[in-house]
C-alpha cells in the first residue's frame, strides 16, 4: 500500500511503467487494425462522430433543398408532400445571407479604416508605451555593462542614421 502522503511525480509514474512485463504479438498483417478513425480500445473519436453526423445531414438538408426547389409542385402532391414554404425562399434566403456576407465584410473593413489613425498623426509614432532609450555612460574598467531595457528609437534619431552617414 501507497503511503497517502506521498507525492505522484512524473518520475515515479515512468519508473513504475518501467517495471511493466513487455508484450509481443506475432499477428499477421490482414488480422491487425488499420487503426484509421479509432483511438485504441475506445472507439471513435468524438470529433470524428460529429464530422460524420455533420457531413452527412448537411448532403441530406442540400438534397432536400434541391428537391424542393426544383421539383414540380404536382409531383409533390403525388408522393404525399403538400406543405412546404413558397418557392420564393428558395432565392431570397441565399440572396440574403450574400448580401449579409457583403454587408459585414464591409463594415469591418470600414470599421478599421475609421479605426486606424491618418498618416500624419503624431499617434501612430508615439503612444502610450513608447519609452525613450536611457543615457548610460560606458565604464572605463572594461567591466561589463548590462543589457539596456527595450526602448523605442526616436524618428529623428532614424532620419539620422538612414540619410546623413552618406559616406
Amino acid at each position: 500500500m501507497e503511503d497517502p502522503y506521498s507525492v505522484s511525480s512524473p518520475r515515479r509514474i515512468l519508473s513504475l511503467s518501467n517495471k511493466r512485463r513487455a508484450t509481443i504479438s506475432f499477428l499477421a498483417a490482414d488480422e491487425r487494425t488499420s487503426g484509421f478513425g479509432v483511438s485504441g480500445e475506445h472507439g471513435p473519436k468524438p470529433s470524428e462522430v460529429y464530422g460524420f453526423v455533420g457531413s452527412i445531414t448537411t448532403v441530406i438538408t442540400t438534397v432536400m433543398l434541391l428537391v424542393w426547389a426544383y421539383v414540380p409542385e404536382d409531383w409533390l402532391h403525388s408522393i404525399g408532400i403538400s406543405y412546404y414554404p413558397s418557392r420564393h425562399w428558395a432565392l431570397t434566403v441565399p440572396a440574403y445571407f450574400m448580401v449579409t456576407v457583403v454587408l459585414a465584410l464591409g463594415f469591418y473593413i470600414g470599421l478599421n479604416f475609421m479605426s486606424t489613425p491618418s498618416p500624419t498623426s503624431l499617434n501612430i509614432m508615439f503612444d502610450k508605451f513608447s519609452r525613450e532609450p536611457l543615457s548610460s555612460v560606458p565604464s572605463v574598467d572594461g567591466d561589463e555593462q548590462p543589457i539596456e531595457s527595450i526602448s523605442d528609437i526616436g524618428i529623428n534619431k532614424i532620419n539620422y542614421l538612414m540619410f546623413n552617414n552618406v559616406n
